[in-house]
Protein backbone atom coordinates (compact mmCIF):
# COMPACT_ATOMS: atom_id res chain seq x y z
CA UNK A 1 0.00 0.00 0.00
CA UNK A 2 1.71 3.58 -1.36
CA UNK A 3 -0.27 5.43 1.12
CA UNK A 4 1.16 3.15 4.39
CA UNK A 5 4.46 3.12 2.45
CA UNK A 6 5.01 6.87 2.46
CA UNK A 7 3.34 6.90 6.30
CA UNK A 8 6.27 4.89 8.10
CA UNK A 9 8.73 6.64 5.39
CA UNK A 10 7.26 10.05 6.76
CA UNK A 11 7.36 8.90 10.58
CA UNK A 12 10.87 7.32 10.33
CA UNK A 13 12.45 10.62 8.87
CA UNK A 14 10.84 12.91 11.22
CA UNK A 15 12.04 10.44 14.38
CA UNK A 16 15.27 10.47 12.46
CA UNK A 17 15.82 13.83 13.42
CA UNK A 18 18.12 15.14 15.99
CA UNK A 19 15.94 17.93 17.19
CA UNK A 20 13.15 20.88 15.82
CA UNK A 21 11.26 18.35 14.15
CA UNK A 22 7.26 18.06 13.87
CA UNK A 23 5.28 16.69 16.61
CA UNK A 24 4.69 12.57 14.94
CA UNK A 25 0.95 12.84 16.80
CA UNK A 26 0.07 15.57 14.46
CA UNK A 27 1.13 12.86 11.32
CA UNK A 28 -1.13 10.56 13.11
CA UNK A 29 -3.94 12.99 13.43
CA UNK A 30 -3.83 13.90 9.87
CA UNK A 31 -3.94 10.55 8.51
CA UNK A 32 -6.55 9.37 10.50
CA UNK A 33 -8.05 12.49 9.39
CA UNK A 34 -8.16 11.34 5.65
CA UNK A 35 -8.87 7.65 6.72
CA UNK A 36 -7.22 5.82 3.76
CA UNK A 37 -5.74 3.78 6.65
CA UNK A 38 -7.11 1.97 9.48
CA UNK A 39 -6.76 3.56 12.85
CA UNK A 40 -5.50 0.05 14.63
CA UNK A 41 -2.91 -0.37 11.54
CA UNK A 42 -1.89 3.53 12.04
CA UNK A 43 -1.14 3.61 16.01
CA UNK A 44 0.64 0.27 15.45
CA UNK A 45 3.10 1.41 12.27
CA UNK A 46 3.38 4.85 13.20
CA UNK A 47 4.40 3.71 16.72
CA UNK A 48 6.83 1.27 15.00
CA UNK A 49 8.17 4.14 12.67
CA UNK A 50 8.80 6.33 15.23
CA UNK A 51 10.91 4.13 17.60
CA UNK A 52 13.34 2.27 14.76
CA UNK A 53 13.65 6.46 14.16
CA UNK A 54 15.00 7.23 17.77
CA UNK A 55 16.44 4.06 17.66
CA UNK A 56 18.73 4.77 14.37
CA UNK A 57 19.46 8.34 16.07
CA UNK A 58 20.67 6.55 18.76
CA UNK A 59 22.89 4.41 17.12
CA UNK A 60 24.32 7.33 14.60
CA UNK A 61 24.94 9.69 17.23
CA UNK A 62 26.71 6.53 19.60
CA UNK A 63 28.91 5.70 16.05
CA UNK A 64 29.75 9.59 15.60
CA UNK A 65 30.19 10.07 19.14
CA UNK A 66 32.97 7.18 19.01
CA UNK A 67 34.64 9.62 16.23
CA UNK A 68 34.75 12.36 17.47
CA UNK A 69 34.57 12.72 21.04
CA UNK A 70 37.66 12.97 23.40
CA UNK A 71 39.07 10.59 25.22
CA UNK A 72 37.82 12.51 28.49
CA UNK A 73 34.58 12.85 26.82
CA UNK A 74 34.23 9.18 26.44
CA UNK A 75 35.67 8.53 30.32
CA UNK A 76 33.04 11.13 31.60
CA UNK A 77 30.29 9.07 29.60
CA UNK A 78 31.43 5.85 30.33
CA UNK A 79 31.29 6.94 33.90
CA UNK A 80 27.33 8.02 33.68
CA UNK A 81 26.66 4.84 31.67
CA UNK A 82 28.66 3.18 34.99
CA UNK A 83 26.08 5.14 37.38
CA UNK A 84 22.72 4.86 35.52
CA UNK A 85 23.65 1.09 35.08
CA UNK A 86 24.13 0.68 38.95
CA UNK A 87 20.38 2.24 39.30
CA UNK A 88 18.84 0.03 37.07
CA UNK A 89 15.40 0.41 39.12
CA UNK A 90 15.00 4.05 39.07
CA UNK A 91 16.11 4.18 35.74
CA UNK A 92 13.00 1.62 34.78
CA UNK A 93 10.63 4.39 36.43
CA UNK A 94 12.61 7.70 34.71
CA UNK A 95 11.75 5.21 31.18
CA UNK A 96 8.41 4.76 32.33
CA UNK A 97 7.51 8.57 33.13
CA UNK A 98 8.96 9.77 29.83
CA UNK A 99 7.40 6.71 27.45
CA UNK A 100 4.02 9.04 28.27
CA UNK A 101 5.24 12.50 29.03
CA UNK A 102 5.10 15.17 26.01
CA UNK A 103 8.82 15.49 26.90
CA UNK A 104 10.85 16.02 23.49
CA UNK A 105 12.82 12.20 23.23
CA UNK A 106 14.98 12.97 20.67
CA UNK A 107 17.79 14.43 23.01
CA UNK A 108 17.28 11.66 25.39
CA UNK A 109 17.67 8.87 22.58
CA UNK A 110 21.66 10.41 21.67
CA UNK A 111 22.32 11.13 25.18
CA UNK A 112 21.85 7.39 25.30
CA UNK A 113 23.35 6.62 22.35
CA UNK A 114 26.64 8.73 23.49
CA UNK A 115 26.58 7.20 27.00
CA UNK A 116 26.83 3.55 25.40
CA UNK A 117 23.47 2.41 27.27
CA UNK A 118 21.51 -0.24 26.20
CA UNK A 119 19.15 1.24 24.11
CA UNK A 120 16.42 -1.88 23.55
CA UNK A 121 14.74 -0.78 26.81
CA UNK A 122 14.37 2.96 25.69
CA UNK A 123 13.14 2.28 22.39
CA UNK A 124 10.64 -0.56 24.02
CA UNK A 125 9.17 2.35 26.79
CA UNK A 126 9.21 4.35 23.86
CA UNK A 127 7.11 2.49 21.52
CA UNK A 128 5.13 1.39 24.32
CA UNK A 129 4.51 4.82 25.31
CA UNK A 130 3.51 6.01 21.83
CA UNK A 131 1.40 3.24 21.61
CA UNK A 132 -0.80 4.50 23.84
CA UNK A 133 -0.74 8.48 22.77
CA UNK A 134 -0.59 7.58 18.75
CA UNK A 135 -4.06 5.58 19.71
CA UNK A 136 -5.50 8.60 21.95
CA UNK A 137 -4.90 11.23 19.05
CA UNK A 138 -6.28 8.69 16.28
CA UNK A 139 -9.21 8.26 17.67
CA UNK A 140 -10.15 11.63 19.09
CA UNK A 141 -8.83 12.51 15.34
CA UNK A 142 -12.28 12.41 13.77
CA UNK A 143 -13.66 15.17 16.24
CA UNK A 144 -10.44 17.72 15.18
CA UNK A 145 -11.06 19.18 12.21
CA UNK A 146 -7.96 19.00 9.73
CA UNK A 147 -7.50 22.69 10.38
CA UNK A 148 -6.89 22.31 13.97
CA UNK A 149 -4.18 20.08 13.55
CA UNK A 150 -2.53 21.89 10.88
CA UNK A 151 -2.73 25.02 13.37
CA UNK A 152 -0.84 22.87 16.18
CA UNK A 153 1.74 21.67 14.09
CA UNK A 154 2.60 25.02 13.19
CA UNK A 155 2.36 25.93 16.79
CA UNK A 156 4.80 22.93 17.58
CA UNK A 157 6.82 24.56 14.89
CA UNK A 158 7.22 27.77 16.16
CA UNK A 159 6.49 28.21 19.99
CA UNK A 160 9.19 30.19 21.88
CA UNK A 161 8.97 27.41 25.03
CA UNK A 162 9.27 24.89 22.39
CA UNK A 163 12.07 25.87 20.84
CA UNK A 164 14.01 27.02 23.93
CA UNK A 165 13.09 23.56 25.45
CA UNK A 166 15.04 21.47 22.66
CA UNK A 167 17.78 24.06 22.81
CA UNK A 168 17.99 23.37 26.54
CA UNK A 169 17.85 19.72 25.55
CA UNK A 170 20.85 20.11 23.21
CA UNK A 171 23.01 22.25 25.75
CA UNK A 172 22.14 18.99 28.66
CA UNK A 173 23.64 16.48 26.08
CA UNK A 174 26.58 18.28 25.18
CA UNK A 175 27.27 19.08 28.73
CA UNK A 176 26.65 15.17 29.27
CA UNK A 177 30.05 14.71 28.02
CA UNK A 178 31.73 17.65 29.94
CA UNK A 179 30.87 16.95 33.48
CA UNK A 180 33.06 14.90 35.47
CA UNK A 181 31.08 12.08 36.34
CA UNK A 182 33.23 9.67 37.95
CA UNK A 183 34.40 12.80 40.60
CA UNK A 184 31.13 14.04 40.90
CA UNK A 185 29.40 11.16 42.06
CA UNK A 186 32.01 10.10 43.93
CA UNK A 187 31.83 12.96 46.02
CA UNK A 188 28.43 12.40 46.86
CA UNK A 189 29.28 8.32 47.54
CA UNK A 190 28.16 7.33 51.08
CA UNK A 191 32.02 5.96 51.00
CA UNK A 192 33.53 9.30 50.17
CA UNK A 193 31.22 11.10 53.19
CA UNK A 194 32.63 8.66 56.06
CA UNK A 195 36.05 9.13 54.32
CA UNK A 196 36.20 12.83 55.18
CA UNK A 197 38.04 13.94 58.63
CA UNK A 198 36.06 15.43 60.80
CA UNK A 199 36.29 18.70 60.92
CA UNK A 200 38.62 20.61 63.74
Amino acid sequence: MPELAIFLAVVFAVNLMPAFGPPTWTIVALYALRGEIGIGVLVVAGALAAAAGRLALAHATRHLGARVLSDRARANLAAARTALERRRRNTAIGLGVFALSPIPSAQLFEAAGLAGLRLLPFTAAFFAGRLVSYAIYAASAKGIAATSVGAAFRRELASPLGIAVQIALLVAVVLLTRIDWARLLDRHSPAHKDADPPAG
